[in-house]
C-alpha cells in the first residue's frame, strides 16, 4: 500500500484514540486541502499491509481504524483489508473522502475491491472539502457541505443516511 503516513495514537481523526492510515495519492486535489502533500500518487511510502496490521495489533491505546488520506477510495482492496483487521479486533472503522457515497456507491458497481472496502466500513466523512465552505466547528468535516455516513444502513437502504 502507498501511504503519506501512519499516526498510531490519533485523536483528531474520528472518536476515541484512533490508528489513522493516510493515503498516498488524491485525483481531486481539494483548493485549501489540508494534506496536499498527499495527492502525488508516486509520493509517500510503499508499506506492506501485513506490517500496517502487525502495528494496528500491537497498539494498546487505540480503539478504531481511519482511513484517511489522500483518497483511500483509491486503494480500496488494502483499505478493505485493513478494516477487516480492524473488524476483527472489535474496533470501528472510520473513513474519509472527497468523493460523495452515492458517487462511491456508484464506483462500487464495477469495482469489487471499492465495494469490499463500503462493506467494510462504518462511517464515512463524505464529499470533497470547499474552502468557501470551511467550518471549524462541525465535528470531522472541514466544510460544511461534507456529512457523516452510516455506511451499513447506506447500503441497506439504498440511500445516504447520515449519522451524528
Amino acid at each position: 500500500m502507498r501511504i503519506a503516513g501512519i499516526e498510531p495514537e490519533s485523536i483528531v481523526d474520528g472518536p476515541g484514540i484512533r490508528f489513522a492510515v493516510f493515503a498516498q495519492g488524491c485525483p481531486l486535489q481539494c483548493s485549501g486541502c489540508h494534506n496536499p502533500g498527499t495527492w502525488d500518487p508516486c509520493g509517500g511510502r510503499e508499506v506492506d499491509v501485513k506490517e500496517i496490521i502487525a502495528a494496528m495489533r500491537s497498539s494498546v491505546l487505540a480503539n478504531g481504524l481511519t482511513l484517511s488520506g489522500g483518497e483511500a477510495s483509491r486503494q480500496p482492496g488494502d483499505c478493505a483489508r485493513l478494516a477487516r483487521a480492524a473488524h476483527e479486533m472489535e474496533w470501528d472503522v472510520w473513513a474519509w473522502s472527497g468523493y460523495t457515497v452515492e458517487a462511491l456507491i456508484r464506483q462500487a458497481r464495477r469495482d469489487a475491491d471499492l465495494a469490499d472496502m463500503l462493506d467494510q466500513i462504518d462511517v464515512l466523512v463524505d464529499g470533497p472539502f470547499q474552502l468557501t465552505h470551511r467550518t471549524l466547528t462541525l465535528p470531522w468535516r472541514g466544510s460544511s457541505n461534507q456529512r457523516i455516513i452510516d455506511v451499513p444502513a447506506t447500503l441497506r437502504v439504498g440511500r445516504a443516511v447520515e449519522t451524528l
